[in-house]
């Protein structure tokens, strides 16, 4: 899952002012473990727990299955959390333990098919698009069965959606280095008629020249400087070009692959998403594109980085073991592959099922419903990241997802992200919401975690939510093993920190400015962020 879906936008430094960019608050590091009440942070009061309810107790060792990107399972603070299939010798290119992979040692990858090791891939509207312009292409209209005029029905929707959100992006990307351009020139034109390497707010009150470009770049270094006469525009600058390669190469990823319908890296191996009934493919690369590829890195971090090891930083859970699957890549996710990984998740032992991901079309929901219901059946609490449109997931799609199913849906938590700031900025800005399909909130801004190459970073996104909700259940799984997964949902949801009545911002973009205040409790079925303490403490008395 894309941490934001206007990513671009938000790595433009243009889009704050500097004032608000040099000042910033940073957030606390590790904030998600603070209490409200000691520390004045809406945490999930993980350190409280430990201190005062778990302080000489030992659970059970809790497997949660990760289905993500992938993982560095060399990481120091990872390693030593990591499920290791005991059935499985390593490396000896055997099925020992005949589960239907060779040498699954900690895990699996779907994304690996016959030789080829998929890093990019497209959206699933583009799939859609592309499969339907197939269908129709060359068919003679006045001639569609009543099938297929109800097939061409769906594409005509699809494909309008498709050629919006492909000119869109290319609309946002011209703009982007119109303005970067626009911007590095008249920093050079003001520098050079300044004759300085570099120039602060000051400094524009000196240019006198009424040629309208040098009035121009005075005019727009005004706005963007702001009356702080302590900071240099250099700094603007840098910032732009250190920014700027991160915003290029995601909207040319996205034009190239995510929005290429030509773009199907398994189709010459013979992947087809309509073969449900093959399971066992792939292969035990647990990551893939090394240090840029980090989100499954960071959301396994969260769940379980070692605890009072010394380093980096500390998981929600200390005996928790981490099952990598690897079955999300670099745009949407194939519903054969997340259908495969639940079944091996739940196949293999894992009690918790973390997903951070998510799209707006499934080309296959009742494949992925089968396998819930299957994993749900052998015990398994999925938890679910709600995404990052900022939009109300009531009324618009964000799959997978349980809406048919009051059964299934027991067993699922989804999961909305919120803010280390308190009062109206407390649901995270980008974070999808709904008073129906969102179960909770959980911190997912600004969460620093474990990335590959041994390295830490700082990540948003209800992304980082879920692996924090993943975390506490686990905890509640190991220190009260008899719990279902039905209970432990139950017990989560009941002993939220609760904010209904607070008034809040609603998420959305905001790019027309437009701000919104409603109450919290309209925002999620609880109206509460997640909180390990108060679970503990309910889950005592079950």
């Amino acid at each position: 899952m894309k941490q934001f879906r206007y990513l671009a936008l938000l790595f433009l430094g243009l889009t704050l002012s500097v004032q608000s960019y040099a000042q910033k608050t940073a957030a606390p590091q590790n904030w998600q473990h603070l209490d409200n009440e000691k520390d004045g942070y809406y945490g999930v009061s993980t350190d409280k727990a430990y201190n005062e309810l778990l302080k000489g107790k030992e659970g059970k060792k809790v497997v949660v299955a990760v289905i993500d990107s992938g993982s560095d399972v060399t990481h120091d603070d990872l390693k030593g959390v990591l499920w290791t299939n005991k059935g499985e010798i390593a490396g000896n290119g055997i099925d020992d333990d005949n589960n239907g992979y060779i040498d699954d040692v900690h895990g699996w990858s779907f994304l690996g098919y016959k030789g080829v090791n998929v890093l990019e891939e497209t959206l699933e509207l583009t799939r859609l698009y592309a499969s339907y312009t197939k269908e129709f292409e060359g068919k003679d209209l006045k001639k569609l069965s009543r099938k297929e005029k109800k097939d061409y029905k769906e594409y005509q929707k699809i494909k309008a959606a498709f050629e919006e959100e492909r000119n869109s992006t290319q609309e946002q990307y011209d703009q982007y280095k119109s303005m970067i351009h626009g911007v590095v020139r008249n920093y050079n034109l003001i520098a050079a008629y300044l004759d300085k390497d570099d120039f602060k707010y000051n400094d524009l009150k000196s240019i006198t020249s009424m040629d309208h470009i040098i009035q121009d770049g005075k005019t727009n270094f005004s706005m963007i400087l702001q009356g702080d006469t302590t900071i240099s525009a250099d700094l603007i600058i840098n910032n732009i070009k250190n920014r700027g390669e991160k915003v290029d190469n995601y909207f040319t990823e996205k034009l190239d692959y995510n929005l290429n319908p030509d773009w199907a890296p398994r189709a010459d191996v013979g992947y087809k998403d309509s073969d449900l009934k093959d399971f066992n493919y792939g292969s035990n690369v647990y990551l893939a594109g090394g240090a840029e590829n980090g989100h499954g890195s960071h959301c396994a971090g969260i769940i379980a980085a070692e605890r009072n090891n010394d380093i980096g930083m500390d998981g929600v859970a200390g005996n928790v073991e981490i099952m990598t699957i690897r079955a999300v890549p670099n745009g949407d996710e194939h519903d054969r592959d997340i259908a495969a990984a639940m079944r091996y998740a739940a196949d293999n032992g894992a009690q918790i099922i973390s997903m951070s991901y998510g799209k707006s079309y499934s080309y296959d929901k009742d494949a992925v419903d089968a396998a819930i219901k299957y994993a749900i059946k052998k015990g398994v609490l999925f938890v679910h990241a709600a995404g990052n449109d900022g939009k109300d997931i009531d009324k618009e799609n964000n799959f997978p997802n349980v809406k048919n199913s009051k059964s299934n849906a027991k067993a699922w938590i989804e999961v909305g992200a919120s803010s280390w700031k308190t009062g109206e900025d407390l649901p995270a800005v980008f974070s999808n919401y709904g008073k129906k399909s969102v179960d909770l909130f959980a911190p997912g801004v600004d969460i620093y975690s474990t990335v590959p190459m041994n390295d830490y970073d700082t990540y948003s996104g209800t992304s980082m939510a879920t692996p924090v909700v993943a975390g506490v259940a686990a905890v509640v799984m190991s220190y009260y093993p008899d719990l279902s997964a039905k209970q432990v949902k139950k017990i989560l949801m009941k002993s939220v920190t609760e904010l209904k009545d607070l008034d809040v911002k609603l998420p959305n973009d905001r790019r027309d400015g437009e701000v919104k205040k409603v109450k919290f409790g309209t925002l999620s079925v609880s109206g509460g962020i997640v909180n390990l303490y108060n679970a503990l403490k309910l889950a005592e008395k079950e």
